[in-house]
C-alpha cells in the first residue's frame, strides 16, 4: 500500500486507519521510553543535536586527567570502612553497604544512582546445628572438626562472623570410610580407577585439597565417582608453604592451621541464581526446583588443615606417589578408612539454601554525544566475612575511581559516552548480582554496551599488575599501563614493570606483556560470554609462577582483614592506587575516544594462534576422520584482510562526520558480539562465545575455541564415536561461521560478500 501522503499527494490511506496508526506508533515510542529510562539515569535537560562542525568529543575540558587525582589514602581509608563488619551476601550488612555507595556516589557527582533488587536463592551454615566432620569409634564421636576458626587477633573477631562451610551443599549426615583424592580432579579420579581398581569409591567420604581447579567441579568430581561426601583442605604445600622462615597469620601472609575456604560449589553455564537461569530473579519469574538445578547432591564442607592433619594421620592404605603428597608432617595414604578399623568418618552438614534479596547498585553519568553507548565499570560487594582482598580491596579502589569521576562531572565535565557504575551483590554465590543484571538488561546492553572493566581483588599480591582480557582491549590497556606511573619506582611506569616481570615472552627482548584469558571467575563473565561484551579485570598479583600457589593463601578465611592487607600486601596502598589509576584512565579512554580504542588486528593474531594451539593437537586425529582445517583457516585469512583493510578505513574516516563515526564504531563494536553463538555451546547454552568460554573441567580456567576442545577431549573413549565426531563437525563448522561472520562485520556496511 503506497503511503503517497508523506511527499505531499494526496494519501491513500483511510483517515481513521492513519490516525489508529499515528496512535499506535506513539504508545510504542512512550513504551520504549519507558523500558530504556528503566535502565538509564534520568535525563537531564537536553542537548542539542550536534551538526558536522559541532565538537565531536566530549564536553571539552583541558587537560582532563583521571590518573593523579586518584589517591592512595583514601582508598585506604575506604578500605577500612568495608572492612569493619563481615558483609555476606543477603544479609542487613550487606544491604546497608548498597545504600551507603547509592548514597555515596549521589554525593560525589554522579548524575543518578540507585538499588536494583533480586530475589535469588543463597545459602547458608543452620543457626541450630553445627556442620562438622567427626571421628566415629564403634559409633561413638571421638574427634569432630573445628565448628569456628580461631581468633588470633582481637579486631577479628565478629558476632556475624559466618562460620565456614560451602554454599549450595547438600544437606546430610553421612558416614563412611574415608579416601583421599589429591586435589579432586578429573585425571585424580581416572588415577585411583586405574591403578587402583580394588578401592571402590561408591559409598566412600572423599577428603581432598583445594586448589588447582573450581571447588564446585571437585564436587561434581566426587559425586560422580559415587561418594556420599566431600571434605576439602587448605593443604601448607598450596597455603602455607615452608620457605625456611614459614610464618603464619597473624605474623605472615600464609594460612594458619585453623582457617578454612569458604565458596560456592555452583557449577553452571547459566551462573546467576541458581533456580531463574536465563531470566532475572523478579517477583514474577518462574522458578525451578532447587534439586533440579546443578547444585551438588552430596554434602561438601571445608576444615583447616590443623583438623585434616589428624585425619589423614590416621588413615590406612597404601601411601601415594609424590605428586600427591601435601606438606602436612604425615604419611599421605590413599586409605579406604582408618588404621583401626572399628573408626570412620561423619560429615554432619545442614546448610540451608533460601531465598533472599540481594541488591545491585547502579550510577550513571550520562554521554553527552552518545549517551546510548554504555562503558561499564564493575566490582561486587559481598565477602564471606570481612573480605579485606576479595572483593573489598576491589570495592575500596572503586569508590576512589568513582570520586574521581564525580569531581570531574561537578566541574562541568561530560564524557562523550555514557559511564555505568556497577556494584554488584552476591557474586561469591555465582556471579548472581551481575548475571541478574544482564540477564534483565540483556537486549539493551547486547545493543550499547562499548565494553566491560572489571576489578574483583584489587590487590591480591605485591609482585606484579596482571590483567585478563579479550584481545579487543589489549592496545588500550597497554596505553593506559604507559601513562601509570609503577607503585614502586616512580620514574617508570606501570607498563614497565609488568612487561618485566610478566612478559609474554621471556625470550624476546621486545616483548609485550603477558594478558591473560578470561575464565569464569567473576562479573565480566555474563557480558563477555552471554552477550559478547569486550571484557577485562585486573589485579595487582603475587609471585606465582615461583610460589607455585593457586591463590593469596588467607582467600575466603576469617584471617582476611585490614590488618592482613596492610601489614602483608599492601601497607601504602600505592599497589591499589595503581589499579584505581589504570580502572579510571581505560574507562576514560573508552568514554571519550571519538573513535573506540580497539584494535582488530590483535584479535587476529590472538585466534590465530589459539587455532595453531588446537590443528597441532588434533590435526591427525581429525584427518582420520576427514575433517579438515582448511575452512577454518581460510576464514582466518580473510578476517586478516578485513582487519587491515578496516584499519585504513579508520585512519581514512572523517573526524567531524558524525554518522561515518558512529558506523565505524558500530562495527567495532560488533566485531566480539560477531563470536557470539544464539545456541550455545554443546551441553552449556549460556555460554555463547565460539572464541573464549571457561574449561568445562574448571571453571576458573579458560579455554580457547571450547566447542572444538570440549569436543575432541578424550573422544577415543567415547561410547558413541559416531555421534561425538558429528559434535566435532558441526563445531568446526561453527566455528568457521563465527570467524566469517567477524569478517562480514568490518567489511563495507553493504559488502554481504559470502
Amino acid at each position: 500500500m503506497e503511503m503517497e501522503g508523506y511527499y505531499g499527494k494526496k494519501s491513500k490511506w483511510p483517515k481513521p486507519m492513519f490516525w489508529g496508526l499515528t496512535a499506535f506508533l506513539a504508545a510504542v515510542g512512550i513504551g520504549l521510553g519507558v523500558i530504556i529510562g528503566h535502565f538509564t539515569a534520568p535525563k537531564g535537560p537536553e542537548c542539542a543535536v550536534p551538526t558536522p562542525d559541532s565538537n565531536v568529543g566530549s564536553t571539552p575540558m583541558p587537560g582532563v586527567n583521571v590518573i593523579d587525582p586518584i589517591n592512595a589514602a583514601n582508598i585506604e581509608e575506604n578500605l577500612r570502612y568495608f572492612t569493619k563488619v563481615p558483609h555476606i551476601a543477603g544479609s542487613p550488612a550487606e544491604r546497608s553497604n548498597a545504600e551507603y555507595i547509592r548514597d555515596k556516589w549521589i554525593e560525589q557527582g554522579l548524575d543518578s544512582a540507585k538499588l536494583v533488587p533480586y530475589d535469588v536463592l543463597l545459602s547458608y551454615p543452620n543457626d541450630t546445628i553445627r556442620n562438622k566432620v567427626s571421628i566415629l569409634e564403634d559409633g561413638n564421636e571421638i574427634f569432630h572438626s573445628r565448628l569456628e576458626e580461631a581468633v588470633l587477633r582481637p579486631g577479628d573477631d565478629h558476632p556475624d562472623v559466618v562460620p565456614p562451610f560451602n554454599a549450595y551443599s547438600y544437606q546430610g549426615e553421612p558416614e563412611g570410610d574415608l579416601v583421599y583424592a589429591n586435589y579432586a580432579r578429573v585425571e585424580d579420579f581416572e588415577y585411583l580407577e586405574k591403578t587402583h581398581s580394588d578401592i571402590k569409591l561408591n559409598g566412600t567420604i572423599i577428603i581432598a585439597r583445594y586448589g588447582k581447579i573450581f571447588r564446585g567441579n571437585k564436587a561434581l568430581n566426587a559425586q560422580a565417582a559415587g561418594a556420599k561426601g566431600l571434605i576439602l583442605y587448605s593443604d601448607p604445600a598450596d597455603y602455607a608453604i615452608d620457605d625456611g622462615d614459614i610464618k603464619v597469620y597473624p605474623d605472615g601472609w600464609w594460612l594458619p592451621e585453623t582457617g578454612a575456604q569458604r565458596g560456592n560449589t555452583f557449577v553452571s553455564d547459566a551462573k546467576g541464581d541458581p533456580v531463574t537461569p536465563g531470566y532475572p530473579a523478579k517477583p514474577f519469574a518462574f522458578r525451578i526446583d532447587d534439586y533440579d538445578t546443578a547444585l551438588p547432591k552430596i554434602p561438601v564442607h571445608p576444615i583447616g588443615y590443623g583438623d585434616a592433619q589428624l585425619l589423614l594421620g590416621n588413615m590406612t592404605g597404601e601411601e601415594v606417589i609424590d605428586e600427591w603428597k601435601g606438606h602436612l608432617p604425615v604419611t599421605y595414604r590413599l586409605g579406604p578408612g582408618f588404621n583401626d578399623s572399628s573408626r570412620n568418618v561423619k560429615m554432619t552438614i545442614h546448610t540451608t539454601r533460601e531465598t533472599r534479596t540481594t541488591y545491585d547498585v547502579i550510577g550513571f553519568i550520562r554521554g553527552e554525544i552518545e549517551p546510548d553507548r554504555y562503558v561499564v565499570i564493575g566490582n561486587h560487594r559481598d565477602a564471606w566475612v570481612y573480605g579485606a582482598v576479595d572483593p573489598s580491596s576491589g570495592t575500596a579502589a572503586f569508590m576512589e575511581v568513582s570520586r574521581v569521576f564525580g569531581e570531574l562531572r561537578k566541574s562541568g565535565w561530560k564524557p562523550r559516552r555514557s559511564i555505568v557504575f556497577g556494584s554488584w551483590g552476591a557474586e561469591e554465590y555465582g556471579l548472581l548480582g551481575s548475571t541478574e543484571f544482564v540477564e534483565e538488561f540483556q537486549r539493551v546492553l547486547a545493543a550499547r554496551a562499548v565494553a566491560y572493566i572489571n576489578v574483583d581483588s584489587a590487590v591480591t599480591g605485591n609482585y606484579s599488575l596482571s590483567v585478563k582480557s579479550t584481545p579487543l582491549l589489549y592496545q588500550a590497556i597497554y596505553a593506559a599501563s604507559k601513562k601509570v606511573p609503577d607503585p614502586e619506582d616512580l620514574s617508570t611506569s606501570l607498563y614497565d614493570t609488568w612487561r618485566d616481570r610478566l612478559p609474554a615472552d621471556a625470550n624476546d627482548p621486545n616483548t609485550l606483556p603477558r594478558i591473560k584469558n578470561m575464565g569464569s571467575g567473576s562479573d565480566f563473565a555474563p557480558f563477555m560470554y552471554r552477550i559478547g561484551v569486550p571484557a577485562m579485570s585486573m589485579t595487582f598479583y603475587y609471585k606465582y609462577h615461583s610460589l607455585g600457589i593457586s591463590s593469596y593463601p588467607v582467600y575466603h578465611s576469617v584471617y582476611e582483614t585490614f590488618y592482613y592487607m596492610k601489614t602483608f600486601l599492601d601497607y601504602d596502598f600505592l599497589r591499589h592506587q595503581a589499579v584505581a589509576r589504570l580502572w579510571a584512565e581505560v574507562a576514560r579512554d573508552l568514554a571519550e575516544s571519538v573513535i573506540l580504542p580497539f584494535d582488530c588486528t590483535d584479535y587476529v593474531t590472538k585466534i590465530t594462534g589459539s587455532m595453531d594451539t588446537v590443528r597441532t593437537a588434533y590435526e591427525a586425529q581429525m584427518a582420520a576422520q576427514g575433517i579438515t582445517f582448511d575452512y577454518i583457516y581460510s576464514a582466518l585469512a580473510n578476517f586478516s584482510a578485513a582487519a587491515t583493510e578496516f584499519e585504513k578505513v579508520i585512519s581514512q574516516t572523517d573526524m567531524k562526520d558524525l554518522m561515518a563515526l558512529r558506523r565505524v564504531n558500530d562495527q567495532l563494536m560488533q566485531l566480539e558480539r560477531a563470536f557470539i553463538d544464539p545456541l550455545g555451546l554443546p551441553d552449556r547454552k549460556f555460554l555463547r562465545h565460539i572464541v573464549f568460554a571457561p574449561s568445562s573441567k574448571n571453571y576458573y580456567a579458560a579455554d580457547a575455541f571450547p566447542g572444538i576442545v570440549d569436543a575432541m577431549y578424550r573422544i577415543d573413549e567415547a561410547l558413541d564415536q559416531d555421534a561425538r565426531w558429528d559434535i566435532v563437525k558441526q563445531q568446526m563448522a561453527v566455528t568457521t561461521h563465527a570467524i566469517q561472520s567477524a569478517v562480514s562485520t568490518l567489511q563495507d556496511v553493504l559488502a554481504f560478500d559470502g
